[in-house]
């Protein structure tokens, strides 16, 4: 019988489908960048953890450098597909894939870098920050400090206001989308710029209530009627160059109870709140959008911070 976290895993996305994860592997974005920040992350002889292991593609990426990797993986198909993959692949032979759950698994020795993607647009449904914040404090009473490196290091989150079209063959359906990051979508209007409303930081303790109380400058004349969530996900920090590699997560639209009329120069007040791993219907009932009864408005806008 299932558990009151496992019950839960299966709605908020803990236990993904054998064949998403074989599409993730035709994703060049996702696995160009997490080969590169592996391949400057593992250096030889590492030990490595990675959480979730999925098709153990990531494990493969640290074997070639590390002597050892630990790839734990939950669900029994997965772990079935891993050990055939790594069975055929380069190195294969470090990976020991393990049955077992992210939330409770410890490494039996201590690890250099630890690499977990159970990671949605805003760090909702999946149980990423949840996983890491667990797995510190056990590593932590079981190992002492200090902690290993964590992949991602960091994640980067902006929200955005839209204008979008929801008009599908003369049906209206207000609907949540999943978009392209690298495609221009005629049916969207971008009424302002991404405001950053939060940076969770892997190194330090993080709190999985993720809110927002800030505003928007319109930029265009339209109706404020969607909100486009975007995730930047630092995966490794390239201290020599004073550069990151990224992962740029789909961008997704979450559209508005109540669209706003809005013109240019308008300021919009904006809040939400949600909880990481939950519910993306948590996060849409949160949502809050009002025009600011302000004069004038002044916007320090962040340098060196890039979307795209």
């Amino acid at each position: 019988m299932l558990n009151e976290r496992e019950i839960e895993s299966c709605y908020l996305g803990q236990f993904i489908p054998v064949h998403y994860h074989h599409n993730m592997l035709m994703d060049p974005n996702r696995m160009h960048n997490f080969k590169r920040a592996i391949d400057y992350a593992v250096f030889p002889g590492a030990k490595v953890l990675e959480l979730g292991g999925g098709t153990g593609v990531l494990s493969f990426f640290a074997a070639q450098k590390a002597d050892k990797v630990y790839c734990v993986e939950f669900n029994p198909d997965l772990v079935q597909e891993a050990r055939k993959f790594l069975a055929i692949n380069k190195n294969g032979h470090k990976v020991e894939v393990i049955h077992a759950d992210a939330f409770d698994y410890l490494p039996p020795e201590p690890v250099d870098v630890v690499i977990c993607e159970m990671i949605h647009v805003g760090m909702l449904r999946e149980k990423q920050v949840d996983v890491f914040e667990q797995f510190k404090q056990r590593y932590l009473e079981r190992f002492g400090g200090p902690l290993p490196v964590f992949m991602p290091e960091a994640v980067l989150m902006a929200v955005q206001p839209l204008q979008k079209e929801y008009d599908f063959e003369g049906f209206h359906a207000p609907i949540i989308q999943f978009e392209e990051n690298t495609v221009i979508y005629p049916d969207t209007v971008q009424l302002g710029q991404p405001v950053v409303y939060s940076l969770l930081d892997f190194s330090q303790a993080v709190n999985p209530v993720i809110g927002f109380d800030g505003q928007f400058v319109i930029e265009h004349d339209g109706e404020l009627n969607a909100l486009r969530f975007i995730t930047k996900n630092i995966l490794a920090v390239v201290q020599e160059q004073g550069s990151t590699i990224d992962w740029l997560n789909h961008y997704m639209s979450v559209p508005l109870a109540l669209p706003l009329k809005v013109a240019v120069g308008d300021v919009v007040d904006i809040s939400f709140r949600y909880r990481a791993g939950g519910s993306i219907p948590s996060l849409q009932a949160s949502i809050s959008t009002t025009l600011a009864q302000v004069e004038q408005i002044t916007v320090d806008v962040p340098q060196g911070i890039e979307f795209a």
